[in-house]
C-alpha cells in the first residue's frame, strides 16, 4: 500500500497503483448484497437454479462488485493527512465479466489526471477489477475522488 500527503497527489499523476490482494466473493456477501438492495434475482441468490444456468453458478451483481472498489483502493492508496475524502462520481463503468460466487477479485489503478479544487485536489483513477474465473476484466471505470487537505488550527484568540 502507498501512502501519500493531499499535497503530494499530483506526482502520481500517470502512476500505476496495484494489483491488490484477491479477495473471495462469497454466496453470503451476494445474498447480503441482495437483501440491502432488493434486487433477489435467481442468477445470484438460488444456487440451486443457477447450476442449470448460463454461468453454471450463482455470480455477483455488477453493483456488488462495483460497490468494493472504494475498500480496494483504500488497500492500495491512502491519502494519510487528509481531513476529508470522498467519493466525487464514475465515468464510463463497464461490467465486461461476471463475477462467479467463489471466485476472487483484486483491484489494479491508473492515476489519470489530479486537478486542484478548493481546500484539495480531484483525482481520477482508471481502475480494473480482475476476476480469477476469466480473462476479461469484471468491472472497469474511471472513479473520482476528492481529497481535502488538513484542516488548519481555528484562532479562537478572537473570541
Amino acid at each position: 500500500m502507498r501512502t501519500i500527503a493531499v499535497a503530494d497527489l499530483p506526482t502520481l499523476e500517470t502512476t500505476v497503483v496495484g494489483p491488490g490482494p484477491w479477495h473471495e466473493v462469497s454466496q453470503q456477501q451476494v445474498n447480503q448484497f441482495a437483501d440491502a438492495t432488493g434486487d433477489h434475482q435467481w442468477i445470484h441468490v438460488d444456487p440451486e437454479r443457477a447450476a442449470s444456468g448460463p454461468f453454471g453458478r450463482t455470480i455477483a451483481h455488477g453493483y456488488l462488485t462495483l460497490s468494493l472498489v472504494p475498500a480496494l483502493v483504500d488497500e492500495l492508496l491512502q491519502v494519510g493527512d487528509a481531513a476529508q475524502a470522498i467519493n466525487y462520481g464514475l465515468g464510463k463503468a463497464r461490467f465486461p465479466a461476471p463475477v462467479p460466487v467463489g471466485s476472487r477479485v483484486r483491484l489494479t489503478a491508473v492515476v489519470e489526471k489530479v486537478e486542484p479544487v478548493p481546500s484539495g485536489f480531484q483525482v481520477a483513477l482508471a481502475v480494473t477489477v480482475e476476476c480469477d474465473a476469466g480473462p476479461k476484466p469484471a468491472y472497469a471505470a474511471q472513479v473520482i475522488y476528492r481529497f481535502f487537505g488538513p484542516t488548519e488550527p481555528s484562532d479562537d484568540s478572537a473570541n
